[in-house]
């Protein structure tokens, strides 16, 4: 048709549609992903940046003696480092990793580094996977990831056992980077499912931290372990949204643009329904924190906003065409820039003047609605017919789904999050109504009075 016409119509309507996909996703942020979620508090993320600097003191030789450390150091006490792996004592089934008795944070903390371009070991820990390949738990999870998890846990479970033991109010916490933070994750979901071999250590006592993780556990999974598992993200970070598999990111690790360019126009044409009800998609897994400091059609890098949610639906679904897509996914950009959304988040409670009663009702509310937005979660994965979405009460939740629960779950969760943005703007309505004098107390305005 377009010879006999003359002119090349298909080509034109082919052309036509590959400009507006372009188009759209040079106008597509990471900002948008997170838009309706709610702003996290300094009490559920200052962790994270300590937790950064503990796995970036992973990759010294002598932490006496660093050669790495960032401003102001690491702030760890050399003394309180119980074990330190390195790639000769883990025979390459894990990256090196540290356990760290934090007196000061009530914490015993497993540490992983994440990956070593120059290390053949960590290329077959991320490539030992195929689609569908390994079950775990009624769900989908990386074949590679859940080997070396079982590896580190069988090696070091006993000496786990003793610290809990010892230090019965302290929590087990999990950290990594990376290829690490896929390690922690899936030794935190099996630490739970094996709590008898860390003694008499409670599920909420166990927590996992995973700075910039890539896609390891199916979708039901990733929601079922969001009380444990938090998952932290850098604006335009690319591994968490890269939903290929690993092997085929590290063999187009020259023409990565390409592949991301590639990976766009594949979720594009996906229609997002097939995508929840794939079994075998990995997601990243747990709550989810992610860092805006960037804005669309602006220069330079603003004060970052920590946003969190437990989403099932867009669940960085879509890559970020972005200059940033890989600085993003350092774990020094992601130290500094969380520390710097703690400092703000600090710096606000302490214009507010939030006496220490009302901290700790804040506390109290943040753990209330952190569980009533994890069991609207699960309820929505059901609702949406998320494969294996049904499961038994042991995960401490609910029973079953009864006949209308389903209809009513999208509005309950819509009702968690008008409360969140109640809260943005009650805030919001403080800052217009007060200001700050020379000493640093809070006075109405005198508009306003």
């Amino acid at each position: 048709m377009s010879i006999l016409c003359g002119l090349p119509i298909l080509e034109c309507v082919y052309c036509l549609g590959c400009a507006r996909w372009l188009w759209q996703k040079c106008l597509y942020t990471a900002g948008l992903e997170s838009e309706n979620w709610g702003l996290a508090t300094a009490e559920e993320f200052e962790p994270v940046p300590r937790l950064c600097r503990l796995i970036l003191s992973v990759y010294e030789d002598d932490l006496r003696h660093p050669l790495w450390a960032p401003p102001g150091g690491y702030g760890i006490n050399p003394d309180w480092v119980i074990v330190k792996r390195t790639y000769e004592e883990t025979g390459g089934c894990a990256t090196p990793y540290m356990i760290y008795l934090d007196h000061d944070n009530v914490d015993i903390v497993l540490a992983i580094r994440g990956l070593n371009l120059a290390k053949e070991s960590d290329y077959a820990v991320l490539l030992d996977n195929k689609l569908g390949q390994t079950k775990f738990d009624g769900g989908y999870v990386h074949n590679g990831l859940l080997k070396a998890a079982k590896w580190i846990f069988d090696a070091e479970c006993e000496l786990l056992r003793d610290l809990a033991e010892m230090n019965p109010d302290y929590r087990l916490t999990f950290a990594g980077h990376s290829l690490g933070a896929g390690i922690v994750s899936l030794i935190a979901m099996y630490a739970v499912q094996n709590r008898d071999r860390l003694g008499t250590i409670e599920r909420k006592r166990i927590r996992c931290f995973a700075m910039a993780p890539a896609r390891c556990v199916s979708l039901n999974l990733a929601v079922r372990y969001a009380d444990v598992i938090s998952s932290v993200v850098l604006q335009d970070d690319f591994l968490p949204r890269t939903t290929t598999a690993l092997e085929d990111v590290f063999k187009s690790i020259f023409c990565l643009p390409c592949l991301l360019c590639l990976m766009c126009l594949k979720d594009t044409c996906t229609l997002e329904e097939n995508m929840l009800k794939d079994p075998r998609r990995l997601y990243a897994p747990g709550r989810l924190y992610h860092i805006v400091e960037r804005k669309p059609f602006r220069i330079g890098r603003f004060p970052p906003v920590v946003r969190t949610a437990v989403p099932v639906d867009r669940r960085f679904e879509h890559i970020v065409l972005s200059c940033n897509a890989t600085s993003d996914h350092t774990i020094i950009w992601l130290e500094r820039e969380s520390q710097w959304a703690v400092d703000l988040m600090l710096e606000k409670d302490r214009i507010m003047e939030i006496p220490a009663q009302q901290r700790m009702q804040r506390q109290e509310c943040l753990e209330r609605e952190h569980s009533e937005e994890y069991e609207a979660a699960l309820r929505r994965a059901v609702a949406l017919n998320i494969p294996q979405a049904a499961y038994s009460p042991s995960y401490g939740t609910f029973a079953e789904v009864e006949e209308g629960e389903s209809s009513g779950s999208s509005s309950r969760a819509g009702s968690l999050l008008s409360l969140k943005r109640m809260r943005v703007h009650w805030d919001n309505f403080i800052e217009r109504l007060f200001d700050v004098d020379e000493s640093g107390r809070m006075v109405f305005k005198k508009s306003s009075t």
